[in-house]
């Protein structure tokens, strides 16, 4: 093994990449405008949701109800009469529609527990599931309030004392932002190299590079190391100027320890990336693996959903994927602040795994090459 081989052998792969219009498109699109959108319109938030309501108490304290919805969740709500709802929902202008009863008030005073009748339009699933929730909360809100200037107040006999750590407004474009750098990390890894074996193939230039006094080693770990960089060097300008600059989003630990990490990350999944392209006879084919192995990887890493959640195999299974203790130590450093004493599990874990995928990969690989020979 010669080490300016392989500086050489890299160097020309980035220079083939900047000559790939197409390719720094992409990466220039996934780590700016995906992570911009992804992070700011995540489909679970309630923003602007229609709701009517049907007024028949016309109290203080149904008048007061109706006034509790207003932007950003929900659109003023519009009056309407009983045989409206049903029409109304038909239609799809409105995805809640509150029914306030007679005597409302009379009854929530005299303690008669009466029932207000909420109707969801599912069809909008997302609002639908989310909006539920803020709507009973709200109701309930606004009821126990009102009890509270009619009534003495009832001394609860435990006090609540509520500290939400890591995302104290609750934002969801602080996860959204954070996981879509992860995810992009991932993908673009596994695209760069495959896409660069294959581009190989396509042009002809694997067989040049088979009569020169190169080794698959080479040749493979020259297409890691070029591609790994371009995909850290991406990351480290997204965290900092998308991230934080532009959707400002705070990073609680060390950026330098999250890249070094990713590192290690990017070790397995750039050999993935050219086990696939060892795979492939072509980019359309390339593309449709990358669909087999990357969705799932993505979906069960615990990224999206906690990881306790799953069924204890799969959460068993995907300890064998690199994605998963990516996630772990991302989080951990990003969100949480953890250094390298809490995270040091996952980096020894990916460093296993990604000899072990390096060394397959290699032998893939040199199997291909010697078929080509």
């Amino acid at each position: 093994m010669r080490i300016d081989n392989i500086f050489n052998l890299g160097v020309k792969e980035l220079r083939s990449l900047l000559r790939d219009p197409m390719m720094l498109v992409l990466i220039g699109y996934s780590f700016t405008v995906a992570i911009y959108v992804a992070s700011t319109a995540l489909p679970e938030t309630l923003n602007r949701a229609t709701i009517s309501i049907v007024d028949e108490d016309q109290s203080p304290l149904s008048s007061r109800i109706s006034s509790a919805f207003y932007p950003p969740y929900f659109l003023r709500p519009q009056l309407i009469t009983t045989a409206e709802m049903d029409s109304r929902m038909d239609a799809g202008l409105d995805t809640f529609a509150l029914n306030i009863p007679p005597e409302f008030q009379s009854d929530v005073l005299a303690g008669r527990r009466p029932t207000i009748q909420l109707n969801i339009d599912a069809t909008r699933m997302s609002q639908a599931f989310t909006g539920s929730g803020y709507v009973q909360s709200i109701v309930a809100g606004e009821v126990n309030a009102f009890l509270q200037d009619h009534r003495a107040k009832a001394e609860l006999p435990v006090d609540l004392a509520l500290r939400v750590r890591f995302n104290p407004t609750l934002d969801k474009s602080w996860f959204g932002a954070v996981i879509q750098v992860i995810n992009q990390v991932t993908m673009l890894s596994i695209i760069l190299t495959g896409a660069a074996l294959i581009r190989e193939r396509e042009h002809g230039t694997i067989e040049h590079l088979l009569v020169m006094p190169v080794t698959p080693f080479e040749i493979m770990t020259s297409k890691i190391w070029s591609m790994a960089l371009v995909v850290l060097a991406a990351s480290a300008f997204s965290l900092i100027f998308v991230v934080q600059g532009l959707l400002g989003v705070p990073i609680e630990g060390s950026i330098v320890l999250f890249l070094a990490g990713t590192t290690l990350h990017l070790f397995a999944t750039t050999s993935m990336g050219i086990f696939l392209g060892t795979i492939a006879r072509s980019m359309p084919q390339f593309g449709l693996l990358i669909l087999l192995v990357l969705i799932p990887m993505q979906m069960l890493s615990g990224g999206s959903t906690p990881r306790e959640s799953m069924p204890e195999f799969v959460q068993a299974i995907m300890l064998g994927a690199p994605t998963t203790h990516f996630v772990m130590f991302a989080q951990a450093i990003l969100y949480r602040g953890a250094g390298l004493d809490v995270v040091w599990p996952q980096f020894v874990a990916l460093a296993v795994l990604g000899s072990v995928m390096f060394a397959f990969s290699l032998a893939r690989f040199r199997k291909t090459i010697g078929q080509m020979a």
